[in-house]
């Protein structure tokens, strides 16, 4: 069962930065600097946790890991201003 996370960071040194955003990409979709919204097993979130723990600096940095709850029955009520906003959807893949 998948969760939806927003994971927001606050990394000091650029390089680590940069090293966060990159992995990062590869769990969700980035909505704007530092943060992402992500759709995840328990097991990749774990993973996710541990690459991160992998980069940060425990003094300098901040990571935040927000559990919204099951993707497919979380209804997020997002307020915007400029661009939109659209949470991710789980897609059938065909092969």
């Amino acid at each position: 069962m998948e969760h939806a996370y927003l994971v927001c960071y606050d990394i000091r040194e650029p390089r680590r930065w940069r090293k966060v955003f990159k992995t990062m990409k590869g769990y969700g979709d980035w909505l704007q600097l530092s943060v992402f919204q992500c759709r995840l097993s328990r097991e990749k979130v774990l993973l996710l946790g541990d690459q991160l723990a992998g980069i940060v600096d425990d003094e300098e940095d901040h990571v935040l890991i927000i559990d919204l709850g099951p993707a497919e029955s979380v209804k997020l009520r997002v307020e915007y201003i400029g661009k939109p906003f659209s949470p991710i959807e789980r897609k059938p893949l065909i092969v």
